[in-house]
């Protein structure tokens, strides 16, 4: 029956990972494949724990799922309140008080400062959302498609490598924040440098071919415009909550899902009366209430279904059997570790990387006896490579996937035009982050202990 779970695990992967040629969204794929493998599993008793009677083997379950449920909720709830945040942002066109100040048409100064605020910008939001935000940006500067499209393309590397180094970032940075792998200070200071690396490569080998200026197309827009003042109020208070949220866990370790949905109360409020008190010409400004109904629910769903799917694996053991390999072959210390994260890296240009940074989780669980402990080096070079590794390929991120949807880039041109950047990028990121940790981070004990 293991290699049953295996394979069904396996399929599954494989039509999340085709997603687009299959025509089935990976979310009911991921949704299903949780369902299926708990469903399995629940009917071998007799090979997991052929001790135990059919009672305390049914309560084992029960356990199990709901402790897992209750892990895989933070990550839901945080990511809820994190989607609703920034949408409203987008939905008060608070994004604009940035690109407004945008004016250069010079290809290569374009270039570096799409590239720069796409980076930071991504660290604060997740890749995908700021993907979404500086695509529309683009349409705005850039008037023929295959032009955008390399800058489009350097804004998926931008944002994975901005996501990566932030707590709040990237999905699976964030899955090791609130899973108490890494710390805060900890994952920005270990991985920052080696994140900067990874966009700055890329950015001066393309740079070094652009040459002139961009043609800006044509603004023939008669979208109804949110009031200046009411832009920045939103976007500074939703900046301002999502940079609580790392500082409410610091200060009452309570988890950070429930900073976030504080943040979202706050925003709430606020929106309410903003709308209320503010109707021009039949319009009316959105509220929370009203964000909620178009966020990205099939993306969370998605992190529900592949969590729980990875959680039965980690329960039937079957992860634990997979890291002993990994260290039978690797060793568990240094370079050896590097190369596991290297190749989970590899791997999530190709799988989705939030179940493989769930799998790595299960596979080296904390605790006593931990194999990899807080704040060990495996965690923040994990987080560089899942966040980083999935620039590979157009569909190695969900950044990647929002461009590709938005743009309509076709994969054979991102594998031509973008992959070697990205790899460039990657590697030396890589090579960066452990020159560091090894001359650096390993000789100032404090900076390895950084809380």
């Amino acid at each position: 029956m293991v290699a049953v779970l295996i394979t069904v695990f396996i399929l599954g992967y494989f039509c999340i990972a085709m997603e687009h040629p299959l025509k089935v969204n990976k979310s009911a794929t991921a949704l299903m494949l949780g369902t299926v493998l708990w469903t399995i599993f629940v009917f071998c008793q007799n090979i997991f724990q052929p001790g135990m009677d059919s009672d305390a083997w049914h309560t084992f379950i029960g356990e199990n799922l709901v402790g897992h449920l209750g892990e895989t909720a933070e990550i839901v709830f945080f990511l809820l309140g994190a989607m609703t945040i920034v949408t409203l942002i987008e939905d008060y066109q608070g994004f604009r008080v940035i690109t407004d100040k945008i004016t250069t048409t010079n290809k290569k100064k374009l270039l570096w400062v799409i590239s720069i605020l796409t980076f930071f910008l991504s660290a604060l939001l997740d890749n995908m959302t700021t993907a979404i935000v500086m695509v529309a940006l683009l349409r705005k500067l850039i008037a023929d498609q295959k032009e955008r499209w390399l800058y489009a393309g350097m804004v998926i590397l931008a944002a994975n490598a901005g996501g990566a180094w932030s707590p709040i970032g990237d999905v699976t940075t964030i899955m090791l924040w609130i899973g108490g792998q890494v710390t805060t200070v900890n994952i920005i200071v270990k991985t920052i440098v080696a994140s900067l690396v990874c966009m700055v490569i890329p950015v001066l080998i393309v740079g070094a071919t652009l040459k002139g200026d961009i043609e800006r197309p044509h603004d023939a827009s008669n979208e109804f415009e949110v009031p200046a003042h009411l832009r920045k109020l939103i976007l500074i208070m939703g900046v301002c909550v999502l940079i609580f949220v790392p500082i409410f866990k610091t200060i009452t370790h309570l988890p950070p899902y429930l900073g976030m949905l504080f943040g979202l109360g706050i925003l709430w409020v606020t929106s309410e009366i903003v709308s209320r008190k503010y109707k021009k010409n039949g319009h009316v400004l959105p509220t929370a209430a009203s964000t909620l109904e178009h966020i990205d629910v099939p993306t969370i769903l998605f992190f529900l279904g592949i969590l729980m799917s990875v959680s039965c694996l980690k329960v039937a053991g079957i992860l634990e059997s997979l890291a002993t390999g990994l260290n039978g072959t690797f060793g568990t210390e240094a370079p050896g570790f590097f190369f596991i994260d290297l190749i989970i890296g590899v791997l999530s240009s190709v799988v989705d990387n939030v179940p493989l940074v769930a799998a790595s989780m299960g596979m080296y669980p904390l605790g006593d006896g931990a194999i990899f402990d807080v704040n060990h080096p495996f965690w923040e070079f994990l987080a560089y490579c899942a966040g980083t590794g999935g620039s590979l390929l157009i569909i190695g991120s969900a950044a990647g996937v929002a461009v590709m949807g938005m743009e309509k880039i076709d994969f054979i041109w991102y594998l031509k035009k973008i992959t070697l950047l990205a790899l460039a990028g990657y590697i030396a990121g890589a090579l960066v982050f452990i020159l560091m940790d090894v001359t650096l981070f390993e000789k100032i004990e404090w900076l390895r202990n950084l809380a």
